[in-house]
C-alpha cells in the first residue's frame, strides 16, 4: 500500500471514531468535564451557559483571541454533547428542537468564523450565537 492509501485509511480511521472533535478540539474535551451535570441534558444545560459567557466576553476582540478560542471549544463541547444524551429523552419532541437550534449554532458559529477579524460583524455575529444558546437552553430545560 502506497502512502496516499496509508493516508486514505488513517483519514478514514480519524473520521470513523466517536468524538472526532476532541482529536482536534482537545480543550472541548476539558470543557464538558467542567460542565459535566448528573445526565446529558444537564451538562448540555451547563455547556450552553459557559458559552454564552465567553461569547459576551469575546465581544469587541478580533481574530482568534482567547475567548474566541474558548467559544470555538466550548461550540464542539456542545455539537459533541447534543447525542451524548439517553435514548429516553432522545424520543421527545424537544429533543429534536434542541438538535435544530444545534445545527443553527453549527451553521452561525461558520459564520462567526468568517467575521472573526471584522468589527462589527463579529460582534453581531456573537450576538446572534448568544440568542441561538439562550432558545437552546430553554428548549433543553424542558427536558428536565
Amino acid at each position: 500500500m502506497g502512502w496516499k492509501g496509508r493516508l486514505a485509511c488513517i483519514g478514514l480511521l480519524l473520521l470513523s471514531t466517536s468524538g472526532c472533535s476532541y482529536l482536534f478540539y482537545p480543550h472541548a474535551k476539558e470543557f464538558t468535564a467542567k460542565a459535566k451535570g448528573t445526565t446529558g441534558v444537564e451538562t448540555l444545560i451547563n455547556l450552553t451557559t459557559m458559552a454564552e459567557a465567553t461569547a459576551q466576553k469575546a465581544k469587541g476582540g478580533k481574530g482568534v483571541d482567547q475567548p474566541f478560542d474558548d467559544l470555538h471549544n466550548q461550540f464542539h463541547a456542545i455539537d459533541d454533547n447534543v447525542c451524548s444524551v439517553d435514548k429516553s429523552t432522545r424520543e421527545h419532541p424537544a429533543y429534536a428542537l434542541a438538535v435544530t437550534h444545534n445545527k443553527e449554532l453549527v451553521t452561525i458559529f461558520k459564520r462567526l468564523w468568517k467575521f472573526k477579524d471584522d468589527q462589527p460583524q463579529r460582534d453581531q455575529h456573537l450576538d446572534l450565537f448568544v440568542s441561538e444558546l439562550q432558545e437552546m437552553r430553554q428548549t433543553l430545560q424542558s427536558l428536565r
